[in-house]
């Protein structure tokens, strides 16, 4: 309803002025106000219409017949009443105001429009039309104490009229939009105002967690904020109780109201009988008891929410799953690019060096050696990666099978210096291989060649990514009895691969163990590779009974990476102080 509107229709009004009684009339109703009156410049009133006032047993006909002197329903402050209604007559500009009316025991807030009604031309007009809605009712403390908290007939009319309105007014916001944050928010804000409260949160649910936080919140100012406080269920009655019972809980709750003495309404919402939130409406203890149809009305705005949760909440995990197929396309593509260029290009010098050949090329034996060495160098080097992208195919499937034995470690330890040392000093690094010390052999339970690969992938990565430093390769006891495949073991072997390298940021550190993933793609292009190395290694170690870890401070620091197996039997470890052997402890 606008201030144009009703100037409108005032002007449709004065029009029929000579036909309106002098008493009630139901046709008022017809304008669509829930308050319709006429006045003139002296506030008798000269119709009456009002859908409250079978409710305060209002005689409408009694209020048109008596004198202003003796009204029963009049402004409270008639004085500034009376001042705005002749300034109205006078500008002929309708107003739009607040103002409170008594009538017997009771007060009432309207929100009016006066507009006036347009006289003849040369007259001045005499008479307002006043349409209207009732904005609350109280109990008048001048007159009656207040001894009971038991609403009255209109009090229930009305605050069920404000209930619904909330209720439609959360539906329609809900319909507008799937983010939760912002459902959450005009939530709670449109109980909070339309019920005055003290305070309404929204908390969402899970139950596979025993502690609920507080996500959306409207409070009063001089009220402390709980936003982000994380309640425990068990220690909150109302909360365990709504959850259970999905039904509407009204009790005070400890350590939830915060000033003065407060009643809350806790309801939880839930989508198929399933909760997944909880709404918490606390308010002064002064107010009247809740009715059953307002208990109903919240029990609604919860089904309500309830369902947009659910709906928000599925939408938010198709997006992550949209978002994470996605990511996997790209990382898929790009992993293909990559290793078909990674495939072609030994292919293309094997291809090359045997055409040479083929053509007699060589000048000698000796240059035809060294072009058949270096076509056999990258077969080899083609072949490592065809076996990666087989395997795996093959962990992916399930279908990578491993055998277990006895593996002595120094062996091991040799064979991987045997191949890395070279390369290590190929490019000017160091290189070194510590064991514990022990009087007798480190003996792993694993698998010897796919223990080598791991091995083999690791160190190999190290030395490609370190231009200067070098590498160490050590190993630890960690003596303390682990469970794998039925079988107990002694203890688990820590081996760690150590670079002076060029080390990996902070926030990038998560992507190295995904499947066709690699931390830079300009590095790929820069370095080579599959992307495939540390993926292999981890699906390998966890298969044996181990797991990996990478460490890195961040970019030129370096980086340090594990992975444990099975201790096959506990060695005698060496004394640090005398050198005499002795049974090593736990650690």
């Amino acid at each position: 309803m606008t201030i144009t509107a009703n100037s409108q229709l005032s002007n449709v009004f004065s029009q029929n002025l000579e036909s309106i009684p002098s008493k009630t009339d139901g046709s008022l109703a017809t304008l669509g106000a829930e308050l319709v009156y006429t006045q003139d410049g002296a506030g008798r009133y000269l119709t009456f219409c009002w859908q409250h006032s079978e409710l305060l047993g209002l005689n409408t006909e009694k209020i048109v017949d008596e004198l202003n002197q003796t009204q029963t329903f009049a402004p409270v402050d008639k004085v500034i009443y009376l001042e705005r209604l002749h300034r109205i007559l006078t500008s002929l500009v309708p107003e739009r105001f607040q103002c409170w009316f008594s009538y017997q025991q009771e007060l009432f807030e309207l929100e009016l429009v006066i507009s006036p009604i347009m006289p003849s031309l040369g007259t001045t007009a005499t008479t307002v039309l006043v349409m209207g809605r009732l904005v609350q009712a109280t109990l008048n403390k001048k007159q009656v104490p207040v001894a009971s908290k038991t609403p009255t007939q209109i009090e229930v009319a009305i605050r069920a009229q404000q209930h619904q309105k909330v209720v439609n007014r959360i539906t329609r916001n809900i319909r507008r939009t799937l983010d939760l944050d912002i459902i959450w928010q005009q939530t709670v804000d449109s109980l909070g105002k339309a019920l005055r409260l003290e305070r309404c949160i929204i908390c969402p649910y899970q139950s596979s967690s025993s502690k609920v936080e507080v996500k959306a919140e409207y409070h009063q100012a001089v009220l402390k904020s709980m936003l982000g406080l994380e309640i425990d269920i068990v220690s909150e009655p109302a909360f365990a109780q709504a959850l259970t019972t999905l039904e509407p809980v009204v009790m005070q709750v400890p350590g939830y109201a915060q000033s003065g003495q407060q009643k809350t309404l806790v309801i939880a919402t839930c989508y198929q009988d399933q909760a997944n939130g909880l709404v918490a409406l606390s308010w002064q203890d002064e107010c009247y008891t809740l009715t059953e149809s307002e208990l109903e009305l919240a029990k609604e705005a919860a089904d309500q929410l309830g369902t947009a949760i659910a709906h928000a909440t599925l939408y938010e995990e198709l997006e992550v799953a949209r978002q994470k197929a996605e990511e996997a396309s790209r990382l898929k593509s790009e992993f293909l690019a990559n290793v078909s260029h990674e495939i072609r290009t030994p292919l293309n010098g094997m291809i090359g060096f045997l055409k040479l050949i083929l053509e007699g090329m060589a000048d000698d034996p000796e240059e035809q050696n060294q072009f058949l060495s270096e076509a056999h160098q990258l077969s080899i080097h083609l072949l490592n990666i065809i076996n990666d992208i087989l395997d795996i195919a093959k962990i992916e499937a399930g279908k990578m099978e491993l055998t277990y034995a006895p593996v002595k470690l120094d062996e091991l330890f040799h064979d991987v210096e045997g191949f890395m040392r070279p390369q290590a000093e190929m490019r000017n690094l160091g290189f070194q291989m510590q064991m514990p010390p022990t009087s007798d052999e480190i003996i792993v339970q694993s698998n010897y060649q796919r223990l080598l690969q791991v091995m083999l992938n690791l160190v190999g990565n190290a030395i490609k990514f370190t231009h200067e430093g070098g590498v160490t390769v050590s190993a630890d006891l960690v003596l303390k009895k682990a469970n794998f495949q039925d079988q107990q073991f002694p203890g688990m072997v820590k081996v760690r691969v150590a670079d002076t390298g060029i080390g990996v940021s902070l926030d990038k550190q998560d992507k190295l163990f995904q499947l066709f993933s690699q931390v830079d793609g300009s590095r790929t292009r820069h370095y080579g590779g599959t992307g495939l190395g540390l993926a292999i290694s981890q699906k390998l170690v966890e298969a044996m009974g181990g797991e990996v870890h990478f460490y890195s401070l961040g970019e030129g620091l370096g980086s340090t990476v594990t992975f444990t197996v099975p201790l096959y039997q506990q060695p005698v470890m060496v004394s640090s102080n005398d050198g005499d052997s002795t049974s090593s402890a736990e650690c």
